[in-house]
């Protein structure tokens, strides 16, 4: 009967405070699965994949997100109504939709950035240069941006690159570890979230930091692989605080910080996540085709 007892407290105390600030979509890398949290915290969709990287839910109220081997566009109830597969030995970690219904497309391995048409076919190719070999070290975080520029994070080479639309190399941005998430934000800044660097930078426009999060700036809730992140209307942000390499279950997957760093909300469901790198909010106004969304 007492381990019962201390069954059900642990089940209890693992439960209890799981409640969102804001409704959202996911990317569980490690748990393998894509899913939509209420504001209430609980999951109220999921569809299940290999190691997911980006996610998107779009207009139509489908879902677009991408994983090892390649991205989909799910509806609702779980119908695939698009599909991109990438070839053997490429690794795919991101996705975007664009406005004329292209979806763009970051491989490892193949070392390209690509369009994919409505019909699932590449319509576009932009090649990158790397000094990384290994196919999952190479690229994470891909945006293109209103100007038809492309920001990548080469994580192994630890910058973050302009490209113009033909693929030349506009500028580069050195940041420490290694970056897993560029997002270009209303004011033509650039949000980079730093990877194992524990950190995240918001550059202006000249490459000057105007802001940064340190590992220990957040009492309490040390950063670890810093991942995705949305500036939110308010000017906060949400970070994703990966917990993989050996953190798993310690804290918050999610945080939620002012411009003066505090922590105004945190997400932590380890019974249900193991390891968050993603994610959009579900109310903020915007269309993400367009980039109203900074994520």
């Amino acid at each position: 009967m007492k381990s019962l007892v201390l069954s059900l407290a642990s089940l209890w105390a693992a439960t209890e405070l799981v409640i969102a600030a804001h409704p959202f979509l996911c990317c569980d890398y490690g748990g393998n699965k894509v899913c939509i949290v209420s504001k209430e915290g609980q999951i109220t969709w999921q569809y299940d994949c290999k190691n997911p990287q980006d996610c998107w839910k779009l207009p139509n109220g489908n879902y677009l997100f991408c994983f090892v081997s390649g991205a989909l566009e799910v509806t609702p109830d779980k119908k695939v109504v698009w599909e991109y597969k990438a070839r053997e030995k490429v690794e795919v970690h991101g996705c975007q939709p664009l406005p004329d219904g292209r979806v763009m497309v970051i491989e490892g391995g193949s070392s390209r950035i690509v369009e994919v048409g409505p019909d699932g076919r590449v319509v576009k190719e932009v090649k990158l240069k790397t000094t990384t070999p290994q196919a999952h070290e190479q690229f994470r975080g891909t945006r293109k941006t209103k100007d038809g520029h492309y920001l990548v994070c080469f994580k192994g080479e630890r910058k973050v690159v302009e490209l113009d639309g033909d693929g030349t190399v506009l500028n580069e941005i050195k940041v420490p570890g290694d970056p897993h998430e560029v997002v270009p934000l209303k004011d033509g800044h650039l949000l980079v979230t730093c990877g194992d660097g524990h950190k995240a930078l918001e550059f202006d426009q000249t490459g000057k930091i105007v802001w940064e999060l340190n590992e220990n700036d957040l009492p309490g809730n040390p950063l670890r692989l810093m991942a995705g992140c949305t500036r939110l209307p308010n000017g906060n942000t949400v970070f994703c605080n990966y917990l993989g390499h050996g953190h798993i279950g310690e804290q918050p997957q999610l945080l939620e910080v002012t411009q003066d760093k505090k922590v105004v909300w945190t997400f932590a469901d380890h019974a249900h996540f193991n390891s968050i790198n993603q994610l959009q909010i579900l109310d903020m106004p915007g269309d993400v085709r367009n980039g109203d969304i900074p994520r």
